[in-house]
């Protein structure tokens, strides 16, 4: 082979791969918000007394977890439109992105609450708190600490998946190293260059992880 090696393209287009590292972590971060949110209140909602409900909280994880995150995607931006609801490329990303996490945070953060003893809830229940606070306080806060490492190496794994958003051309690293490779052909040199950027980019969220359980789930030594 005489192949040579040139990243003249990749260092000539570093700003634009800057801006998609930035991209790909405003993605990330806004899917796990709302992927947070959708775990929560599935939670709340999988443990409701009404089997609608239910059910229907049960249906979405089945669902979500037995399809492809890039037919999930596509579904949202090529068939929703047939309804009347068209979405950007990003929006269409983030929403893509909380709907898929939050399944999976559904069944993490279910097991953590589960795993509260009932004594806990009896004893907030007893000093007056409404069910809403002794969730909050006795459940959910313990069953995050609990879960917490699972938690965050689903959401590294979300923080990867959104490479899968340069399918419906949403801006992030993966749509910009493809652009650049389709420009100049050095695709060696490229996707060499995007998977450091990669590297890096779970570095950074499992290093902000780790900062985010020293200073909420820390138990302070006495």
């Amino acid at each position: 082979m005489n192949y040579q090696l040139d990243f003249t393209p990749v260092i000539d287009g570093l700003p634009s791969l800057l801006l998609g590292c930035l991209g790909t972590f405003l993605l990330a971060i806004s899917g796990m918000l709302l992927a947070i949110l959708i775990g929560i209140g599935g939670v709340m909602l999988r443990d409701s007394p009404i089997k609608p409900l239910r059910w229907l909280v049960i249906g979405f994880v089945e669902i979500i977890r037995n399809t492809p995150f890039l037919v999930q995607i596509f579904f949202i931006f090529f068939a929703l439109p047939l309804a009347g609801i068209r979405l950007d490329p990003t929006p269409t990303a983030i929403i893509a992105l909380g709907i898929n996490g939050g399944a999976y945070a559904i069944e993490i953060i279910r097991g953590g609450v589960r795993s509260i003893p009932a004594g806990q809830k009896e004893a907030g229940l007893a000093l007056g708190l409404h069910k809403a606070q002794v969730f909050r306080f006795i459940v959910l806060k313990p069953a995050l600490r609990a879960i917490y490492p699972s938690l965050t190496s689903q959401f590294v794994l979300l923080t990867l998946s959104t490479s899968i958003a340069s399918a419906i051309s949403a801006y992030e690293l993966t749509s910009v190293s493809q652009l650049i490779e389709s420009e100049s052909f050095r695709s060696f040199e490229v996707y060499f260059t995007v998977t450091v950027f990669y590297l890096v980019i779970s570095w950074v969220m499992m290093r902000l992880f780790g900062l985010f359980s020293s200073r909420y789930f820390n138990y302070p030594v006495k």
